[in-house]
């Protein structure tokens, strides 16, 4: 165990899993008091996004994306990218020393904040209380559950055998295998096939469905898959592995060639088909950190927590259990997961001081219409809200505005600027409901359409955000004119 207090055997708050969602919990319920808080985290107190998935992701694919930039620009060099510079840069981010992450910042901050940090595994064993190890500790007012989740690995013959690697290898790869397939279809199979490919692996994508990114509109995946064609990738869609092979497979550490050649047998449109690779990627969902922290002494099942707008678990009376982040299944993204967590610790900081819960501050709605995602692919795809599908399997009354962005502030950022961007707009309130964008760097684009969606702003409001001249965000004009045109009451 270290940090502050760490032998106290009670606190205020106990958080059970530090990641970022973790840490604000802590931070919110206590800012301004005298309240106690400790936080149990069993790896790195700063959790996957800063080791294993968010900040190492964006440090390996900024690179590939400068030059994509720069060979669209004439009189600017664009040359392949230096591997080695690549990973160290991506290693200072991670702070990778010796084969290992180094948390001391992120101990620091906790030190600064008054937030006591403990080392290992923790366990509910009852109502407030925890264990690690041999060590029991007590919350006199709330325990949070921020355990986050974990890679999935399907139940394929011979896949575990073959020792895959998953989002923490893809991450931390610390060498660039020739020859790599990539299972799935989703965010983290499309950013690590995008950064492999950029750094010269061959890749090739099986995806059990017929599009990337099936949870934005399907312009924004076939632009995705598009591009990645271009680059050499060879995406076979409905297909679906049946067994893995790898005689030679051996753990050589983290982000490390697993052994000889692999072989994977999978089933697609013409029938049966084989691919030979020196490394596979599996990239197919995540699972919550749920199944060991005790959630059965407490009368819940293992898997995702349920949890009501002020991010109480349902089915535990008292008001003193909370879950944030990936484990309660409301949003499984490090923004949202802070953001929970910032709603959970003002509604334990409020009912510690008796105060009243009514307001919004105090009750999460982001995450139930207002939920932003960037993939960080090239090009770039930036959602938010509801797309048209789901606006409409909602009930909600829709139209729907849609336009290549074709503005002077594209066509100075590079030539040949290939965008897109879908509005899905509510007839009833004239509100947005959702956007999507696609392109490069476009997820600089977002928030504005955030701050949009979650403050239910009117259409003819949004006439007078100005976009400045010459910018890529004068698309947001030519979408306001395009839908204007195309109402009968413009005729």
């Amino acid at each position: 165990m270290t940090g502050i207090h760490s032998a106290a055997k009670e606190y205020d708050v106990i958080v059970l899993g530090g990641g970022p969602a973790g840490e604000n919990a802590a931070s919110y319920a206590v800012a301004g008091s005298d309240r106690t808080a400790a936080i149990v985290e069993r790896e790195r107190l700063g959790g996957e996004c800063s080791y294993w998935a968010c900040i190492p992701s964006k440090a390996l694919l900024r690179p590939g994306h400068v030059l994509s930039a720069a060979r669209g620009l004439p009189g600017v060099e664009g040359r392949g990218p230096d591997v080695a510079a690549v990973l160290r840069r991506r290693d200072e981010f991670v702070h990778a020393h010796d084969g290992d992450h180094d948390d001391s910042s992120q101990l620091d901050w906790a030190k600064q904040e008054g937030i006591a940090v403990i080392r290992g595994a923790g366990r509910l064993t009852g109502e407030r209380t925890v264990r690690i190890g041999e060590h029991e500790i007590r919350a006199r007012r709330a325990v949070v559950l921020a355990t986050g989740s974990r890679a999935a690995v399907p139940d394929i013959p011979g896949l575990r055998e073959a020792l895959p690697w998953t989002s923490r290898d893809a991450t931390n790869l610390h060498e660039i295998p020739k020859r790599v397939v990539v299972i799935g279809g989703g965010v983290v199979a499309c950013e690590a096939t995008t950064w492999l490919s950029a750094l010269g692996a061959e890749v090739t994508l099986l995806v059990r469905g017929n599009r990337l990114l099936s949870g934005v509109e399907p312009f924004a995946g076939e632009r995705v898959a598009a591009a990645l064609t271009e680059r050499g990738v060879d995406i076979r869609f409905g297909t679906s592995p049946q067994r893995v092979r790898r005689p030679a497979a051996a753990d050589h550490g983290e982000g490390r060639i697993h052994g000889g050649p692999v072989t994977v047998h999978a089933e697609g449109p013409g029938g049966e088909t084989t691919v030979l690779a020196d490394e596979i990627v599996v990239a197919t969902g995540r699972t919550p950190n749920t199944d060991d922290i005790g959630l059965d002494t407490v009368g819940l099942d293992a898997g995702y927590v349920e949890v009501d707008d002020q991010l109480t678990v349902t089915g535990v009376p008292g008001e003193w259990l909370y879950a944030v982040g990936d484990i309660n299944h409301r949003a499984a993204l490090t923004h949202m997961g802070k953001y929970q967590a910032r709603v959970c610790g003002d509604v334990i900081a409020a009912r510690a001081e008796g105060r009243s819960l009514t307001g919004p501050r105090y009750r999460a709605g982001a995450d139930h219409h207002a939920v932003p995602q960037v993939v960080f692919t090239d090009p770039e795809v930036a959602a938010v809200g509801l797309t048209a599908d789901a606006a409409r399997r909602a009930g909600h009354d829709i139209r729907t505005v849609e336009l290549d962005i074709e503005v002077a502030g594209s066509a100075l950022t590079r030539n040949n600027y290939r965008g897109r961007a879908a509005l899905v707009l509510d007839n009833t309130t004239d509100t947005l409901l959702g956007a999507t964008f696609v392109g490069p760097d476009i997820g600089e684009q977002l928030h504005a359409a955030t701050i949009a969606v979650a403050g239910r702003v009117p259409l003819e409001a949004l006439w007078h955000a100005v976009p400045a001249f010459p910018t890529v965000s004068e698309f947001w004009l030519r979408l306001l004119e395009t839908d204007r045109s195309s109402l009968p009451s413009a005729v």
